[in-house]
């Protein structure tokens, strides 16, 4: 199924708190008639952008083809969160690929959150780095694992930005008596994430990539120069980047039936009167819940939640009632807070959680699928697929190492399956077990 007009208005960011916040951009014209580059870019999110600005810095010529706004999709409405490492842990992947390999993935997740950092530097985008990301723990047993898990990293990485916390220090810099201990990731950091995806469109249209807006891809022909098409041109090219993430559609089945679309809520509060209390610094926090709670401060001081199951493709009517019943859970003295902006998204995940990247034919590339830990790696993706296109494929080929199966049930019962699953594990969530 193809989200692009399901939930959301043409054209149109939803009416977010980043929407409301955002940096003026000049609109770019959709695509008109035939043309020509070295590469096409099917989607103008973190993944894409990334794409564009490096290829154009490498020399390569460039268009980037997005159906509705730069920063539209995940990339615009996420919850802004930079962490560390891999989606999957290390402990994770060691035991997928072994420790060597394992270090390559952990070195290329740490350059992926550096690249983050120097490219709002480099750039002098309108956004701000705020370091640190905090992991709440509900039980003791998670609050060990989360040490244990520490003190491997700076062991065997050499990792020393996570600080242990007990149940009192999560308490005193959460404001949540939910809550047994903990870590906080000082390294790590959140940004406005729509104003990171728009200062770098308008890094990689200095550094000469063409952008169109308004421009959905309708087909790709294959070939030793792929053609790919929309309702008012063309683009025929030398390599095709896919980086449309859950908004990939029919376009490509081998990736879609191993990148699977979910939606995600967020909400924002009026600003606060004391927001110390919520959040003694201003950093990001995600729960240990299998269907994640996450949440941080803006920059107005309103508390930015994201969170609640749903499940169906389209959005529920109440978003707000779908996210505050965990927001209350958490700060039950928010109670009567007025709500200003509520808003979903849909983000894409894989069976095994880690970013799908693949060749699905000649002279086409593809990543996407990064199960919610997406502002660093999709950046790091578009760096990566430069380098590919550039036959520099080492990276590349890592990432696309990892087997990704499709979901089981194929198109007509996957969703469904997933529904079982999510629910399961909700219940689980709830139970606390």
């Amino acid at each position: 199924m193809n989200l692009l007009h399901l939930n959301d208005q043409k054209g149109q960011y939803p009416a977010s708190y980043y929407a409301a916040t955002a940096t003026n951009l000049a609109p770019f014209a959709p695509l008109h008639g035939a043309k020509t580059a070295d590469v096409c870019v099917v989607g103008g999110g973190y993944t894409g952008l990334s794409a564009a600005l490096h290829l154009a810095q490498r020399g390569f010529s460039v268009v980037v083809l997005e159906a509705h706004k730069v920063g539209f999709g995940a990339s615009g409405r996420n919850g802004g969160q930079v962490g560390s490492g891999q989606r999957q842990d290390q402990v994770w992947i060691e035991s997928a690929v072994g420790r060597e390999q394992a270090h390559r993935f952990w070195d290329l997740a740490e350059e992926a959150k550096a690249l983050v950092k120097s490219l709002i530097a480099d750039h002098a985008m309108p956004v701000t780095f705020h370091p640190g990301v905090a992991h709440a723990c509900y039980s003791t047993s998670e609050v060990r694992d989360a040490h244990a898990y520490a003190t491997k990293l700076h062991r065997d990485y050499g990792y020393t930005h996570l600080d242990p916390l007990d149940g009192p220090a999560i308490r005193r810099l959460i404001g949540s008596a939910a809550f047994k201990g903990g870590e906080i990731d000082r390294d790590a950091g959140h940004v406005h994430p729509l104003n990171y995806a728009i200062g770098m469109a308008a890094a990689a249209t200095k550094a000469g990539a063409h952008l169109h807006e308004g421009s959905e891809v309708t087909r790709i022909d294959k070939g030793a120069r792929p053609a790919v098409h929309t309702a008012t041109g063309s683009v025929t090219c030398g390599q095709v980047i896919l980086a449309a993430n859950g908004y990939l559609g029919g376009l490509e089945p081998t990736v879609a039936a191993r990148v699977m679309p979910i939606n995600n809520f967020i909400l924002a509060t009026e600003p606060l009167d004391n927001p110390l209390q919520i959040l003694a610094e201003p950093v990001a926090v995600a729960d240990s819940k299998f269907v994640v709670n996450y949440w941080r401060l803006s920059e107005d001081n309103r508390l930015l939640f994201g969170g609640g199951e749903t499940y169906g493709y389209r959005f529920p009517r109440d978003i707000v009632k779908t996210v505050m019943k965990p927001m209350l859970a958490i700060y039950p003295q928010l109670r009567g807070t007025r709500i200003t902006h509520a808003w979903g998204g849909t983000l894409a995940i894989t069976t095994n959680r880690m970013p799908c990247f693949t060749r699905p034919a000649p002279n086409i590339l593809s990543a996407s699928g990064y199960s919610g830990h997406g502002v660093a790696m999709a950046t790091m993706a578009g760096k990566v697929l430069a380098e590919a296109v550039a036959t520099q494929a080492e990276r590349f080929d890592l990432m696309a190492s990892l087997p990704q199966r499709p979901f089981p049930g194929g198109a007509a019962f996957r969703w469904p399956m997933l529904v079982l699953a999510m629910t399961w594990y909700g219940m689980r969530d709830r139970l606390g077990v």
